[in-house]
């Protein structure tokens, strides 16, 4: 099994520093495995943890978006990511159901996925999208890497993000990465314990800032090009979680109804401001001036 590098990665990348931890929580929702926070930075991270590839491949804890959610989660980032999709050859790492690859493929040159679980080789059979177990099977260029809420649970992301800058085309490709974010308002400002010990997870290696992240991929010899905020879950799905303590409640009347497009835009709109969001999205480019070992990192 490989060891988790996630509290080394941190610190060495300057995004944690040990005279800063504290006990975030004393255990995960499936684990007896302590959850850090360094108080400065905000990063929350579990330390010399990882359940295995073996758990990965099985599929049985995968958690996989419902499908209204999974449509909606398609269908933004198809628009927002349309100028890196259209024509390009494009790679899904960490492809869950294939949603995304499937919409891709309509404006895309070519579309590929990586996936460990045993399920991708069906998934291959239906559709004919090519899929790989890992990034070094790749032999064709790639154009753009996307990873949806992959990087979380990835025990060595620095070398991961090294590989990613081997299989990119030049100073012309794009990685696309989404993950949770540490400063999501119902972990932070409204710390509630319920959403607590349900987001808190054995699989989730480290809870991101936009400062950790862009120390990340500068130090993995990419150039960032943006970093945002995206809120995946809306004002009904925080008011359950507020009256009852529970996921799903938005699927519910009476939370379900008083969602309005412009609500649901508003409500995500001052959130991002805040940089309270429940997702950051970041978008980078490899550096070609730097070696990928992390001597340049001091430009971070």
């Amino acid at each position: 099994m490989a060891s988790s590098q996630i509290k080394k990665t941190l610190i060495s990348i300057g995004a944690i520093s040990s005279k800063n931890l504290e006990v975030f929580s004393t255990q995960t929702r499936d684990a007896d495995i302590p959850v850090f926070r360094d108080v400065v930075s905000e990063v929350i991270f579990i330390d010399d943890h990882y359940v295995g590839d073996e758990e990965y491949i099985s599929g049985i804890t995968r958690e996989d978006s419902p499908p209204l959610e999974d449509s909606l989660d398609t269908q933004r980032r198809i628009r927002e990511h349309a100028n890196v999709i259209y024509g390009k050859n494009i790679l899904d790492f960490g492809f869950g159901a294939g949603t995304f690859l499937e919409a891709a493929k309509v404006t895309a040159s070519s579309v590929a996925g990586v996936e460990l679980e045993i399920e991708a080789k069906k998934f291959s059979a239906r559709t004919g999208i090519r899929t790989f177990e890992g990034l070094n099977e790749l032999t064709d260029p790639i154009d753009a890497v996307f990873a949806f809420h992959v990087l979380e649970h990835l025990p060595d992301p620095l070398g991961w993000l090294r590989k990613v800058r081997e299989v990119l085309v030049g100073n012309s490709g794009s990685l696309i990465i989404e993950v949770p974010h540490a400063r999501d308002l119902l972990l932070t400002s409204l710390p509630l314990e319920a959403f607590r010990n349900h987001t808190l997870w054995s699989q989730h290696l480290v809870l991101h800032t936009r400062e950790s992240l862009r120390k990340l991929l500068l130090f993995a010899g990419f150039t960032v090009e943006a970093i945002y905020g995206v809120q995946r879950y809306g004002l009904g799905n925080h008011l359950g979680w507020m009256s009852e303590g529970r996921p799903g409640t938005h699927f519910d009347a009476p939370f379900r109804c008083i969602e309005t497009p412009e609500l649901a835009s508003a409500y995500e709109s001052s959130l991002v401001s805040l940089d309270l969001s429940d997702t950051l999205v970041v978008i980078a480019s490899p550096n070609e001036s730097q070696n990928a070992t992390g001597l340049g990192s001091s430009s971070t």
